[in-house]
């Protein structure tokens, strides 16, 4: 165990009063003081463009710790503790003046430095040159960033280059909070911990994979954003393929940052490209029409508050991707994330391939494929489908389906599921990289997901419709179903 006095830092946070400091970051922070893991000695600057001291910050704050935090994990007299670690300054983050009093307030140099960007992408370069020119950061800072770094390829260049410019790629946290779920983490023990599932992960047993990030939610007043970037670039591009890569990867050498984040890179630069003429076949994308969400009516996309009318950006993604290397040659990756769908759901689900002789009910060969169910949220957990012989003596050898089941919540009772946020947060301040996303992994990504984007403008065909609190649309089952096999509600 990590002792905190080697922990120790300053955390310079930007952004604030914004709603992901407020939402996920402090209450994170508290979560962290709850478990003892913050060093005495580390303290908290928050900076934003609001004019306010930092006694009314703190109240402001603590009020949203108990909105945002569980009640029963909500303790006022640590959370007023925590507080005494919080200073708030105005900064305007466009002037370099201003950047002066964050010198001053650097009183203890044994602390290491974190500076936190919850800012607009557009904002990384002028604070990292800001901060350098007051000397605010030396070659020990820690720089974190949140996604999306660009929306395509070249504006990730640009975005990177501006932090590269000042800091050393050792020094950046490209954070997807995906990366810090425990299932997520889950993942990289299942397969290089267990030889039951490492001597069969690859295409001589494993026929498809399917991964599902489903949000029953529209787009909450992000209209702003979510019109420029859609589904496939808030999604896709970093979430889905982060998970992707996971379930794909070769084994690294070992667990650190760059031995895993090296076998992401090869499944990126693995990624078959989906030419034009493959579109119809392996990309389905769709737009929410009107319909119903918990039995109450909800808009379309187009009619949500400040739509655009004419709008053709997709709330809805179907790929199939397909990854041309040794280990997963023929075996297709089914991606599908979307918004308005019937229900808040991420998982990972396995399809192993039969046994090549089948000697059972003929009627129940549809059953013979064994599934590894992954899930992500809500309930955090695994289930192994397995077959056994149904009970009775009238029964004979007919088969059934049932479930070798681990849910994080019930097995391990006395443990509470940290939130990503506060693992991320915990490996910034032990300096840890291998939860974060390198350079050449944004790169890679955007390189695939571009040329689908390329696809879609030239062809000008619009989204497929989908009625809110559906699946999506019927093309995305219907891709699926032309290979032969059927989504896992489906079945």
């Amino acid at each position: 165990m990590v002792k905190t006095s080697d922990t120790r830092c300053d955390l310079m946070l930007f952004g604030a009063v914004g709603d992901l400091a407020q939402r996920k970051l402090f209450p994170a922070l508290y979560q962290l003081e709850c478990a003892g893991l913050l060093a005495p000695e580390s303290r908290v600057l928050a900076l934003a463009r609001r004019d306010m001291e930092t006694t009314g910050f703190r109240d402001q704050l603590f009020d949203n710790l108990k909105r945002y935090v569980k009640p029963a994990e909500f303790d006022a007299g640590v959370a007023r503790g925590f507080l005494e670690r919080v200073e708030y300054r105005l900064l305007d983050f466009t002037d370099p003046a201003g950047y002066d009093v964050l010198q001053t307030w650097r009183d203890a140099p044994d602390n290491e430095l974190i500076v936190y960007m919850a800012t607009p992408p557009a904002m990384y370069g002028v604070i990292a040159r800001n901060l350098k020119a007051a000397s605010c950061c030396n070659e020990n800072t820690r720089v974190v960033v949140e996604k999306p770094i660009g929306h395509d390829l070249e504006s990730s260049k640009v975005i990177n280059d501006e932090l590269g410019e000042v800091y050393n790629e050792n020094q950046l946290f490209r954070i997807d909070h995906y990366l810090g779920k425990e299932t997520v983490q889950n993942l990289i023990a299942l397969r290089f911990a267990n030889n039951l599932f490492a001597s069969q992960w690859d295409q001589n047993h494993i026929s498809h994979v399917e991964i599902t990030v489903a949000e029953s939610v529209g787009i909450e007043g992000r209209w702003g954003y979510f019109d420029k970037a859609g589904q496939i670039r808030d999604m896709v591009q970093n979430h889905l393929l982060q998970l992707l890569c996971l379930i794909a990867m070769d084994p690294p050498a070992d667990l650190s940052a760059d031995s895993l984040r090296d076998e992401k890179v090869k499944v990126l630069k693995a990624l078959k490209t989906i030419r034009p003429d493959m579109m119809d076949s392996y990309v389905v994308r769709g737009q929410y029409t009107a319909g119903t969400s918990d039995g109450k009516p909800v808009p379309g996309y187009l009619e949500e508050e400040g739509a655009n009318k004419g709008s053709e950006t997709e709330t809805f993604v179907a790929l199939k991707a397909e990854i041309e290397n040794w280990r997963w040659s023929g075996v297709p990756f089914y991606i599908r994330t979307g918004k308005r769908l019937p229900e808040k759901l991420s998982q990972i689900i396995i399809h192993f391939k039969p046994a090549p002789h089948y000697i059972f009910d003929p009627d129940q060969k549809h059953l013979a494929n064994n599934k590894l169910i992954i899930r992500l949220q809500p309930d955090e957990g695994m289930s192994l489908r397995i077959l056994t012989k149904d009970h009775g003596l009238d029964k004979g050898m007919r088969l059934r389906q049932g479930p070798l089941e681990l849910t994080f919540s019930e097995t391990f009772e006395t443990d509470r599921i940290p939130d990503a946020y506060e693992r991320l947060l915990w490996e910034i301040m032990k300096g840890n990289q291998y939860l974060f996303v390198r350079r050449d992994e944004v790169e890679y990504a955007w390189r695939w997901v571009d040329q689908v984007i390329r696809n879609w403008r030239d062809s000008g065909e619009p989204p497929k419709r989908y009625a809110a609190g559906t699946w999506g649309p019927v093309a995305s089952i219907a891709m699926i179903t032309r290979d032969g096999r059927s989504l896992y509600e489906d079945v």
